[in-house]
């Protein structure tokens, strides 16, 4: 998922970061803001999934409650008072 990020501007940005961490993931990148870079992609891009499957289950909901609606009528007919 990292291609639509590749050809982008890249500007610089300021992160407040556990220092002793910076330090530990120093050891094994040379290249932390490639690093941070990834991690985000791969972050934005499992949001964005669970983003996607709370709509999906949202718009089945709606359809199951009008299918409901459509079979029985309201629920409130009972108690109108008009």
């Amino acid at each position: 998922m990292l291609a639509p990020y590749t050809s982008t501007r890249k500007r610089p940005v300021n992160l407040t970061l556990n220092e002793v961490l910076v330090e530990r993931a120093r050891r094994y990148t040379d290249n932390l803001s490639a690093t941070l870079e990834s991690l985000l992609t791969e972050y934005v891009a499992r949001q964005e999934r669970e983003q996607a499957l709370r709509e999906q289950a949202a718009q089945r909901c709606c359809q199951d409650w009008n299918a409901l609606h459509d079979r029985i009528g309201s629920l409130a007919n009972e108690h109108q008072t008009l």
